[in-house]
């Protein structure tokens, strides 16, 4: 990801940076409520199987991009990876977990989520400058190999499969949205804008400021996220879902102003390192939370619910710095400003939600 910019602006594309983000998550928020019924239906593997494949096949056709449009084409069908893959493996791991236990274990789970972006991250720029961008993505297409390799060893938990046919993929409203997971839902779509914005500028911020390595923010981000989260998993299970988040959306929201305000290395370093720490106290409260929301024959719609607002959001936050991005550093600024509006709004909505909870 961190090197996509540089792609779409090598096609003539350099306008549409923010499309690279939300034409991907826009398709992985529709195929969600899908993949939520059929892993509730067929299986939790099947499910991830398909996002799995569809992520080796577009990345073994990326090197054959010649146009911008072709480019955000593929792009948009990349989405369905995202779309299907968590939510099986979420609605599996849900499964599995005791609920005394879920705060500990949502935030292993969510550990080696944002092991997987921050060394994805950090070794793309790596093998881009070592090897080219077509050996790049042939790189992450043999990643995309071994993730499905690796699946064949996990046991599903759905107990009686359904056999897959058309008539699955006709939903039912409550089948699209689980509305019982609405409250952690709407702190996931939020939140998630703050990464949107992220994904979008921190590259170029990352050039503006002499960085070579455009995926060293997320490197540093997920050695701090990683720390927190092991030490820190369990602490929803004690003090609570909305008193953690109330905290770790407020260290969003520093981070956020922090990053806008970057005039050096040093100034990076120090928000990078809050944003992991952010993240690593609000991701895995979030999923334990919609674990806790979701009904027990309905985790994968759950799950899915959760993941719509997480692509949503994500896309409402890319989305938004083609309105005050202008490809320099003063720019920069007001998109991450709007990062801190959308943190702010789910500091309003948990202190509400918590007083009206209690």
């Amino acid at each position: 990801m961190p090197e996509l910019n540089q792609f779409i602006t090598a096609l003539g594309g350099e306008e549409y940076k923010g499309l690279v983000i939300s034409l991907f998550t826009i398709s992985a928020g529709i195929s969600r409520p899908f993949s939520g019924k059929l892993a509730d239906t067929i299986g939790r593997k099947p499910v991830a199987l398909i996002g799995i494949f569809v992520c080796f096949a577009t990345c073994l056709f990326y090197p054959l991009v010649y146009s911008v449009w072709l480019f955000l084409v593929l792009r948009f069908i990349h989405g369905f990876s995202t779309g299907f893959t968590p939510t099986g493996a979420t609605a599996l791991i849900t499964d599995l977990l005791p609920a005394d236990k879920r705060g500990k274990g949502m935030g292993i789970w969510g550990t080696f989520i944002s092991v997987g972006i921050g060394v994805g991250q950090s070794l793309g720029s790596y093998v881009y400058q070592l090897a080219g961008m077509n050996s790049l993505f042939l790189f992450a297409a043999g990643v995309a190999i071994l993730a499905g390799i690796l699946l064949q060893f996990v046991k599903e938990t759905v107990p009686e499969k359904i056999p897959f046919s058309p008539s699955l993929l006709r939903l039912k409203p409550d089948e699209i949205i689980d509305p019982s997971v609405l409250p952690s839902a709407t702190v996931m779509f939020l939140t998630a804008g703050c990464s949107g914005i992220i994904f979008v500028l921190t590259p170029d911020l990352s050039g503006f400021l002499g960085i070579q390595n455009k995926g060293w923010f997320f490197g540093i981000y997920v050695i701090a996220t990683i720390v927190v989260r092991l030490f820190s998993g369990s602490l929803s299970d004690r003090i609570g879902r909305r008193e953690t988040l109330i905290i770790g959306v407020t260290l969003l929201i520093v981070s956020m102003f922090l990053i806008g305000y970057a005039k050096n290395t040093t100034d990076y370093l120090i928000s990078a390192l809050l944003f992991g720490v952010a993240t690593g106290v609000t991701s895995p409260t979030i999923f334990a939370w919609t674990a806790d929301l979701s009904d027990i024959n309905r985790r994968g719609v759950g799950a899915g619910t959760m993941f719509i607002a997480l692509e949503f959001g994500i896309m409402a936050g890319s989305l938004s710095t083609l309105l005050v991005y202008e490809n320099s550093l003063e720019s920069i600024t007001n998109g991450f400003l709007i990062g801190v509006a959308f943190a702010f709004a789910a500091l309003v909505f948990l202190i509400v939600h918590l007083i009206r909870f209690r």
